[in-house]
């Protein structure tokens, strides 16, 4: 089959539809027709409804076929799925509304080192304030857009230079009451000093609707030439899979990496500045490594503090060591290391089983490292006394995300459900 029939008529994963062609087609006429279909699929009708896939197919086509000469490239395109679908566009909208308390207009000015409060609102189409509306906004704020080149690896391939707009100011998260949000930060100090119309891309949801929008009447650029005092770097740490990860503990061979950070002028992911990345480095090779600026989000109403998860790649058995280096907007960096020793999938193995709290009086909790996240493990727990006799058989089925279990309680009854007395006891799990 064709690469569009595989897309298509794949089981659980592919293409919902495709926008494509059943003959040879050719690319100068192809951009025009791709053009034309993006311009009319994207763009909300008077009642900021938007065309089904069908609709969008068919206009496109005939505004095509009245203003190109090339018709028979255009009979060559076809839609392949159904044709009363649409795609999932947001039903509300988001107008930002005020920048440092000031209503919003051309002339704002967004500057490195500046502290920038953004107000926002979600409406419908007819810019009603949808007061009922309690939910979380997603905010990303861009910069400028900046020239980039093709490879041009091809041979008789030429360079051209394009437009691409792919820096991110900040990413933030923020709370929706009655329709309304706002959000703080810190421009970075690396901000490109060149004035130039910046973005701000939003999406909002309350659990049952969605909004979006953008704004793009802003200036991005320049310096503040604020003076601050923080010349320390952020605060981070790291796990694998989750939060209960020790440093040092096995893992199995994919972990995923858990960072959180702080910092009282947040985290720099501007990638303007060489080198002032989130970085992590594997096993001290400077040639393996990977920048994780574009996975950092600021936590929800706080641009003082993040995290991000990423899925590392297959690690061999045995030990090793991840090298993790973060800077804050005002260009302060700090580095810590996270050391971790991969076991083989193959068997169950158990590790650094505990119990906590020990001694306690009303219940403990059953802790231990395994290399099987995200499967189910039965746990079978045997308590004896200090003559070994079996005093409590616990079996509980467990399905943890990491590598660490915590889930088994005892309530510091036997068998029978009497309260045993003070003293000294064994487990075995």
């Amino acid at each position: 089959p064709s690469i569009g029939e595989d897309l298509l008529l794949r089981e659980k994963t592919g293409a919902i539809a495709l926008m494509t062609t059943t003959r040879l087609v050719f690319a100068f006429s192809n951009r025009v027709m791709n053009n034309n279909y993006l311009a009319i699929a994207l763009a909300p009708k008077s009642d900021g409804s938007y065309r089904s896939l069908g609709e969008a197919v068919k206009e496109a086509k005939n505004f095509t076929y009245q203003n190109s000469t090339d018709i028979v490239n255009n009979r060559k395109f076809t839609l392949l799925g159904d044709p009363a679908l649409t795609l999932g566009f947001p039903a509300l909208s988001i107008r930002a509304e005020r920048i440092n308390g000031v209503p919003v207009g051309p002339s704002d000015t967004l500057s490195a080192m500046e502290k920038v409060k953004i107000e926002g609102v979600v409406t419908d189409a007819q810019g009603n304030i949808q007061t009922g509306f309690q939910g979380n906004a997603y905010t990303t704020v861009f910069d400028k857009e900046r020239r980039a080149s093709t490879l041009g690896n091809d041979p008789g391939s030429p360079v051209k230079d394009f437009q691409v707009r792919d820096i991110v100011i900040f990413r933030g998260r923020s709370t929706v009451r009655n329709g309304r949000f706002e959000l703080e930060f810190k421009v970075p100090r690396d901000l490109n000093p060149a004035f130039g119309n910046g973005k701000m891309s939003f999406y909002a949801e309350d659990g049952t609707r969605e909004a979006g929008g953008y704004f793009t009447q802003f200036i991005s650029g320049g310096n503040t030439g604020i003076v601050d005092n923080d010349n320390e770097g952020p605060g981070i740490r790291a796990w694998l899979n989750d939060e209960k990860f020790v440093n040092g503990g096995i893992s199995n061979a994919r972990p995923v990496l858990v960072l959180r950070f702080n910092d009282s002028s947040g985290i720099n992911t501007i990638q303007s500045g060489i080198g002032h990345d989130i970085v992590v480095t594997v096993d001290d090779d400077n040639d393996n490594y990977f920048i994780l600026n574009d996975f950092y989000e600021a936590d929800a109403d706080n641009y003082k503090a993040g995290s991000l998860r990423f899925q590392l790649p297959a690690f061999a058995p045995g030990p090793h060591r991840l090298r993790i280096k973060a800077w804050d907007v005002m260009n302060n960096s700090s580095e810590i290391e996270l050391a971790f020793e991969v076991v083989d999938d193959e068997a169950l193995i158990i590790n650094r089983v505990l119990n906590y709290p020990n001694p306690f009086t009303t219940h403990t909790n059953f802790w231990f490292e395994h290399n099987r996240p995200g499967e189910d493990l039965r746990v079978d727990i045997q308590i004896f006394t200090i003559s070994g006799k079996i005093i409590k058989r616990i079996s509980q089925t467990i399905n943890t995300p990491g590598n660490r279990s915590s889930e088994v309680e005892w309530d510091g009854r036997d068998d029978f459900g009497a309260r045993i007395g003070q003293g000294v006891y064994l487990y075995k799990l």
